[in-house]
């Protein structure tokens, strides 16, 4: 029976999810299709319950603005979801005819994984923009990368509640910052991450651009449509290395694969990942 999987969130046309899952089943020889489905916080509930009676379903990738919303409509939460409180992918397992659902946290390994590829050092100094959900992911991905302190800085302290809940959960001491500190403070920082969505970094990319060139380090923005995005032509002007949202999005995709087909992900299916959404192949 041919195996289904999906990308959830609202709005989703815009989704490369479908791209990457594609190309890297048809490269793995697995029969599994792979389509993107608009679904509101509001609506998830009853959506999941009409997966219920469908044992052709393998997996579910989550993208805003489900992610938090997620975590009540599974059966386990595993890995750094549990910790976090915030998911991205659902796999449905068959325990002896009964389906389970287990959620997990990939954006995490996305992080990492992006960023390491571009040259991040361990235990890098890093700060994050932003405070909503894919923040807590990101400060899970600092502590994995060794920092013992990150910065997140936003416009409403009242907002930063996901990275400070991630941050006592993964045992890495953070500082909620407005930011309008942002410009200054990070300019010479190892690795920022933003988490902003499109757009909403232009401002802090003008203050930016009005500061000298300092050798920046690694920006990843996790906005990756337009692209290059505003901060991003700045930093690199200014020096320093950019990862595209759509790196972060490749590898955390590379994980949901796993998940989903229960096949290793090797360097030939990242190659036609890349391909798929006109990503450079991988050089190591």
């Amino acid at each position: 029976m041919s195996r289904r999987a999906a990308v959830l969130g609202h709005p989703i046309s815009h989704s490369k999810s479908p791209a990457l899952h594609t190309a890297a089943y048809a490269k793995l020889g697995v029969d599994i299709g792979y389509s993107a489905i608009d679904v509101t916080v509001a609506g998830l509930p009853a959506f999941m319950e009409s997966l219920r009676e469908d044992g052709s379903w393998c997996g579910l990738s989550v993208t805003m603005p489900l992610k938090s919303a997620m975590v009540r409509e599974v059966d386990e939460v595993r890995g750094a979801g549990a910790l976090l409180g915030v998911i991205n992918t659902v796999v449905f397992e068959n325990d002896g005819g009964t389906v389970r659902r287990a959620g997990y946290n990939t954006d995490v390994a996305g992080i990492v994984e992006s960023v390491r590829y571009a040259g991040v050092a361990s235990a890098p100094r890093a700060a994050i923009l932003g405070g909503g959900g894919t923040s807590a992911a990101a400060v899970a991905a600092v502590q994995q990368l060794g920092a013992g302190h990150v910065d997140v800085f936003v416009r409403d302290a009242g907002r930063a509640g996901d990275a400070e809940a991630a941050a006592a959960a993964v045992g890495i001491s953070l500082s909620v910052r407005p930011l309008t500190e942002a410009a200054s403070a990070v300019a010479g920082t190892d690795l920022v991450i933003s988490t902003f969505p499109p757009r909403a970094a232009d401002d802090l990319a003008g203050e930016l651009a009005a500061l000298p060139g300092t050798g920046a380090g690694v920006l990843l923005d996790v906005a990756y449509d337009p692209w290059p995005s505003r901060i991003a032509e700045v930093w690199r002007g200014h020096g320093g290395a950019v990862v595209p949202g759509l790196e972060m999005l490749m590898y955390q995709a590379a994980e949901q694969i796993r998940l989903f087909s229960g096949y290793d992900v090797d360097t030939a299916v990242i190659d036609v990942m890349c391909d798929s959404v006109g990503l450079p192949r991988r050089v190591f």
